[in-house]
């Protein structure tokens, strides 16, 4: 992890949202593309450090619910929990970094697709513990058949509040660059 913090992340994603609607012109595909290279840092940092304790808080809440452990029990599967955080992240940002180092053109997913897999290991966690399976919606079974527990990550706003506007900074980023080489090529 780089050490960035919250602010650091806001900062990244204000800039780039702002730079994302200056004008083309000469260069501006590799301007933009300074700015979605900075976005994606910050949001590979960003999943980085949320990660850890959003594991940890879902399933702390969870075991809450349920409410069958005594206190000391809780606590240690509240910490695998966190520790299960800490593989998924170590896990994402190599799946986030290989995404994000591929040429815009050329990603076949996003970010967000990647950091909703984030549910696999906080899962086996709480199945480990005895935590029955939560009632879900027929869309959600249909679409994440094994997130037995509601975990899967709606948006980014679900692993950290701030990550959303670094997200969104992304997107607008990487369509500036899209937007600007299409300009820029001969008709």
């Amino acid at each position: 992890m780089t050490g960035a913090g919250p602010d650091d992340q806001r900062a990244a994603a204000a800039r780039a949202l702002k730079e994302a609607t200056a004008p083309a012109g000469p260069g501006a595909a590799e301007q933009a593309m300074a700015r979605l290279r900075e976005a994606s840092a910050a949001l590979l940092e960003g999943v980085e450090r949320a990660l850890p304790p959003w594991a940890e808080g879902v399933a702390d809440g969870l075991l809450g619910a349920w409410g069958r452990l005594d206190a000391g029990r809780r606590r240690e599967v509240v910490e695998a929990a966190r520790a299960a955080g800490e593989a998924a992240a170590r896990r994402m940002a190599a799946e986030l970094a290989e995404l994000l180092a591929l040429d815009p053109a050329e990603q076949r997913a996003t970010p967000l697709e990647i950091i909703r897999t984030a549910f696999v290991e906080p899962t086996a966690v709480l199945a480990a513990a005895g935590l029955p399976d939560v009632v879900r919606d027929a869309f959600d079974e249909r679409a994440w058949p094994d997130d037995r527990f509601g975990l899967v990550p709606r948006t980014l706003k679900d692993l950290d509040p701030d990550l959303a506007a670094v997200h969104f900074a992304w997107g607008v980023a990487k369509a500036a660059v899209l937007r600007a080489r299409a300009e820029e090529r001969p008709r």
